[in-house]
């Protein structure tokens, strides 16, 4: 077979499923190469825009890098570059700093704002369609909130602290429900009056929210109301000033900051590649985005208008971009490989929106409809099952820690309970009283007649007794029931036995092993030599994970792994209720206990350069640089 060139343009929702579809299909046919090109050297997580636009979470969250994205896909080269034509006659496209041949071309260049003419607003509003515009949107509103504390002209104050979202759809309900969630914080830092900070949503249609069903966008509707913001319905804007903006029945509002979310256009860069417009600039399409006057040309994504779909084409959202892209990508593999191709199915689970951190309106597969919290929690089950189907396991990671974990200002739907920005010093005594214990306890096993350097098998590994069949297994077994009956409490409450001389005998978690438990230890303990080795082997274990909880190395690991060791131990048999507070000290310490006087400080973020080196190799700002 010749070799094959398949280019995908724009790194969205639509192209990125697109080349992971490409790279699948082809993994075994080496005739076959992908290029993927954008301007940026990462993919902008587009739905998240708005939390970056108002300080929710650090800029890197919505920045997924193309390199980790596509590091293990031998047959897709990503390259960093403007597309400035493309020559359908020569099968060529060309970027400021190369060209790339090509049999087949993916267009998902994606879309921008939309300000319908509206004077003023290329001038004077802000849109949010980009990562661009949410770090200015970001900049803009911090200075100026600062600005105006400092002002002394009460109308100008009040129009400094007026901040207007228009459009009543997914972006701009979501970004107005930011702004609830950060007007709080940004008083307290300017030290005004948060009720100076006027909020209005404005949408030029008599309903927001138009793609809910109606009973849910009222439930949004209410919450916004309550929480004081002021929601105007069939007020189109004629007009934006650099301190005003003006309706059509002639209301004037001062104001400084206009966001404007009204509406998408097709990217205009592509109005230049000579090919068939419709709505809104969009491309036109057949059922399986082929473009209709040039057969080895696709759009996907927000940039296609598929006639099939109707005049207005597949909404402009997530599911609808992978769709597109996926049945790009399926017609290329069917043309290559000679099968039937299939036509676009549309099929949409439902849809999510967030007004601020904690309360969301979900309409999902058709009948589910969840608000407040529950709609929180469903918007990140969304989102994290994102990047568990594209297979990114480290920005699931990075996602949690952003909106869960490293959240602050209470901005995460935990209310901030979760977060590691609180103090973790105040952990470090709890850290060294707890692997003092361990040690204590190992100190037992290793000194004295009853030491396995004796070759007499110690607790906690007396439950093996009773299964050892070998030479000696009596007297081991005899022992280790001498040693049960004798023990004042579990030998990791050292400590405490003393109390329980002349008192009450402790409380075992299970008195005998289940079932289904000596089986597994029939099998891996079959004979009192491996008994010895694993008493030898777990005691060392031991001590270096005391250690490191001690030294602050691993906690996280360190601290799991004893609360695994304290579930076998109850297993066993051989653990007490009075004991029962260590595995949750060993939760509690896995919140980074060991970055504050302690090696992690150093030690994982390290690790974590070098892994990710290893793993992904150098990270580029610019990728497929010539």
């Amino acid at each position: 077979m010749a070799e094959k060139n398949i280019v995908v343009v724009g790194a969205g929702f639509a192209g990125v499923s697109a080349t992971r579809r490409l790279a699948k299909r082809f993994k075994k046919n080496h005739d076959v190469h992908i290029t993927l090109i954008d301007r940026h050297s990462y993919m902008t997580y587009m739905t998240e825009l708005h939390e970056i636009a108002t300080d929710r979470v650090p800029l890197e969250s919505v920045q997924y890098d193309l390199g980790r994205l596509f590091a293990h896909k031998k047959n897709v080269s990503v390259v960093t570059d403007n597309v400035t034509k493309v020559d359908h006659d020569k099968n060529v496209v060309k970027t400021e700093h190369g060209r790339y041949d090509y049999d087949y071309l993916i267009l998902a260049m994606g879309a921008e704002s939309n300000d319908f003419g509206t004077p003023g607003v290329k001038e004077h509003g802000f849109s949010l369609w980009s990562f661009e515009d949410a770090v200015k949107i970001k900049e803009h509103i911090k200075a100026t909130v600062a600005a105006a504390a400092l002002e002394h002209d009460e109308a100008k104050r009040k129009a400094m602290l007026t901040f207007v979202v228009v459009g009543g759809g997914f972006t701009g309900v979501e970004t107005i429900g930011e702004m609830i969630d950060w007007r709080p914080i940004l008083a307290k830092e300017n030290k005004i009056n948060p009720s100076e900070i006027t909020l209005i949503l404005d949408e030029a249609v008599p309903t927001i929210l138009n793609m809910l069903d109606r009973p849910d966008a009222d439930l949004a509707l209410r919450f916004m109301k309550k929480k004081g913001v002021d929601v105007r319905t069939s007020a189109p804007i004629t007009e934006v000033g650099a301190d005003y903006m003006t309706l059509k029945d002639g209301t004037h509002v001062p104001t400084h900051t206009v966001i404007w979310t009204a509406g998408l256009k097709a990217n205009t860069d592509t109005a230049e590649f000579d090919m068939e417009q419709g709505r809104a600039g969009r491309l036109v399409t057949n059922e399986y985005m082929q473009s209709k006057q040039y057969p080895n040309t696709y759009v996907a994504g927000d940039l296609s208008l598929n006639t099939n779909e109707g005049d207005r084409g597949t909404p402009q959202i997530v599911e609808a971009a992978e769709q597109t892209g996926n049945t790009a990508a399926e017609h290329i593999v069917a043309t290559v490989n000679g099968t039937t191709p299939k036509p676009l199915k549309s099929s949409y689970s439902g849809f999510v929106v967030s007004i601020g951190s904690h309360y969301s309106v979900a309409n999902v597969f058709g009948s589910i409809h969840l608000s407040g919290w529950l709609g929180t929690m469903m918007k990140h089950m969304i989102n994290l099952l994102y990047f568990f189907t594209t297979f990114a396991g480290y920005y699931i990671f990075q996602y949690s820690m952003h909106e869960f974990f490293r959240n602050r200002n209470g901005r995460n739907p935990f209310w901030g309970h979760i977060s590691r920005y609180g103090n973790v010093l105040w952990s470090v005594p709890a850290r060294i009283f707890y692997a003092s214990m361990w040690l204590v306890d190992c100190w037992y096993k290793i000194q004295g007649s009853g030491s396995w350097f004796n070759g007499k098998l110690r607790l906690p590994f007396t439950w093996l007794y009773p299964k050892v069949t070998t030479s000696g297994a009596s007297e081991a077994a005899g022992t280790a029931k001498k040693a049960v009956e004798s023990a004042a409490a579990a030998p990791t409450n050292e400590f405490f036995s003393l109390s329980y001389d002349y008192g009450k005998q402790p409380m075992m978690i299970f008195k005998h092993l289940p079932k289904w438990y000596e089986s597994v230890t029939k099998f891996f303990i079959p004979n009192k030599q491996t008994a010895l080795f694993m008493q030898e082997f777990m005691t060392i274990v031991e001590i270096g994970l005391a250690l490191c909880i001690l030294f602050g190395l691993f906690t996280w690991l360190a601290n799991a792994i004893t609360i695994g060791l304290v579930v076998v131990f109850c297993l066993s048999g051989m653990f007490y209720w009075v004991n029962m507070w260590m595995p949750f000290m060993a939760l509690a310490l896995m919140n980074g206990s060991g970055r504050a006087f302690g090696l992690d400080f150093w030690v994982v973020p390290w690790l974590q350069k070098h892994l990710g080196h290893w793993w992904y190799g150098d990270l580029k700002s610019i990728y497929g640089k010539h």
